[in-house]
């Protein structure tokens, strides 16, 4: 069980395959620059055949599978964890891309930077650019892009927000369940934080990695949140 903080409501082998998405660029997750993370896009505009490249990145919590092209990443793909890290968030372990180096895009170069400096240094996160996203689901306009944009856009590193709590900052305070059914499409974890959205009750809840890696991450932020507060 995880305490949970608070948030208070805001106004208003690898192969190459063609896919159409529309680009969305990320930002910065410094909390001064939290604003440049709304999308501004349209339906129509952006609209493209790109060549998905793939990579993975060995991580503290195994193998994770990413995707993207040119314009921006598509997916990130989490392993099942069944036996925690050394038993305890640790940020020691080392975070390499092990297959697919020779052809990674710039969004995915981006990624794996992010991604390093998540496990390995968070105090580099503010200064690291979010890549952009290109995902057919972060372009439709719904009530699951607003949940997922709102999830990256205002919890932080460190933070945990209940189904409810997040509900309410994207705008809908009976859409608790809604929010439940965006965090299970969520096509980028890790970048799009659905490890922070938790139980009412400070459990933690189901995560697409398995609850295992949901509390390896929740342990992970709050014990690297410490650090550099010192």
């Amino acid at each position: 069980m995880f305490p949970m903080w608070t948030i208070l409501p805001k106004a208003s082998s690898f192969r190459e395959k063609r896919c159409s998405h529309v680009s969305l660029q990320g930002g910065d997750l410094s909390s001064t620059m939290a604003s440049r993370l709304v999308p501004n896009v349209s339906s129509k505009e952006g609209e493209s055949q790109c060549e998905e490249k793939h990579a993975v990145l060995l991580s503290p919590v195994g193998k994770l599978e990413i995707s993207g092209c040119e314009t921006g990443l598509h997916e990130i793909k989490l392993p099942k964890m069944s036996v925690l890290p050394s038993g305890r968030a640790e940020s020691s372990a080392a975070c390499e891309v092990c297959e697919g180096a020779e052809e990674m895009t710039e969004p995915l170069k981006q990624c794996t930077a992010w991604l390093r400096a998540y496990f390995c240094e968070p105090a580099r996160m503010a200064s690291l650019p979010v890549p952009a996203f290109h995902h057919p689901l972060l372009r439709r306009d719904s009530f699951t892009r607003q949940v997922l944009w709102t999830l990256l856009r205002d919890v932080k590193f460190g933070e945990a927000v209940s189904y409810k709590q997040l509900a309410v900052l994207a705008g809908n305070s009976r859409a608790a369940r809604a929010v439940g059914g965006a965090m299970r499409s969520n096509p980028i974890p890790i970048i799009i934080p659905c490890h922070r959205v938790i139980c009412s009750s400070g459990q933690s809840g189901n995560y697409g990695g398995g609850n295992l890696m949901k509390e390896w991450l929740l342990s992970h932020e709050k014990l690297q949140k410490e650090k550099l507060a010192y």
